[in-house]
């Protein structure tokens, strides 16, 4: 089983665009059995695959669980008009449900109530997810397991980081995210140091593209030419359409639009990672 974490510290950089249908091109088109991780507490990936109603109905099944009852490793209170204060007993993480969405793509829910865990770090709340993939791992149920993160420095990324074998960068070809990458791989490197974790950059994506910009061409030059990002460049990348993000909000993903483009720009970046990963079997 392959854990890739799809992580940026800038937001509006399509990289829960990229990691949602990656996850499912995996699946669709490899036939990879596949989890997404919606570590994001905007739970972005999420609302990708379940509108709002549909989302209330899947919290009521109790026989599934959310990234909370992950990340959540003591008693918490809750409070009902009706039957007043109750307590929620912590699962152990290979007790976690996630929820089918179709054969082969499951996902662990993104939740906002994480905001009321304490995720200080050292509290041992950030090494659960990486128990949980290892529990899977040894279980066999997955071949790969996405993590979509916030976009901001947190315990939850480093939960992520701390969880994968590779990390994928999306970014916008604009000067901001290229400083974004910068001190991303800054953060990367601390996690590293202070836990001792190897993990493989896997590379950069370059989205919402626009070859008839010359911010376009300056972000190809400066990661070609770099010595640190030298060869980390997806030869594909993610065309800028409006549609996407529409179509994203009214969950339908890429491959189910009539977008040929962008359909076979998530194809290309799904084969280009498994080359990356070392994965024959493409």
């Amino acid at each position: 089983m392959k854990v890739v974490t799809f992580v940026n510290m800038k937001g509006g950089v399509g990289k829960t665009t990229v990691a949602v249908n990656v996850a499912d091109a995996l699946a669709r088109r490899h036939d990879k059995r596949v989890l997404i991780v919606d570590v994001d507490p905007q739970f972005n990936a999420t609302q990708c695959l379940y509108s709002g109603d549909d989302y209330v109905e899947m919290r009521a099944d109790p026989t599934t669980h959310t990234i909370f009852d992950l990340f959540n490793d003591g008693v918490i209170p809750v409070v009902s008009p009706i039957s007043g204060i109750s307590e929620t007993e912590p699962l152990d993480v290979e007790d976690i449900r996630p929820w089918k969405y179709r054969d082969n793509l499951h996902i662990l829910a993104g939740n906002l109530e994480i905001y009321r865990l304490d995720m200080a770090p050292g509290s041992g709340r950030e090494l659960r997810l990486k128990r949980y993939v290892e529990a899977l791992a040894k279980a066999d149920v997955y071949d790969y397991v996405v993590i979509d993160t916030p976009p901001t420095p947190s315990t939850f990324m480093t939960s992520a980081i701390l969880a994968s074998d590779y990390y994928v960068i999306p970014v916008r070809p604009e000067p901001l995210s290229r400083v974004g990458i910068d001190l991303l791989t800054g953060v990367i490197a601390r996690v590293i140091k202070n836990h001792g974790h190897k993990i493989e950059n896997a590379g950069v994506v370059l989205t919402m593209m626009d070859a008839r910009t010359t911010v376009y061409y300056d972000a190809l030059s400066f990661l070609d030419s770099d010595e640190k990002w030298a060869g980390k460049r997806f030869k594909t990348v993610l065309p800028q359409r409006t549609q996407i993000a529409k179509n994203q909000g009214d969950q339908r993903l890429i491959l189910d639009s009539n977008k040929e483009d962008a359909k076979r720009a998530i194809a290309g970046i799904t084969n280009e990672l498994l080359e990356r990963v070392g994965d024959d079997g493409i």
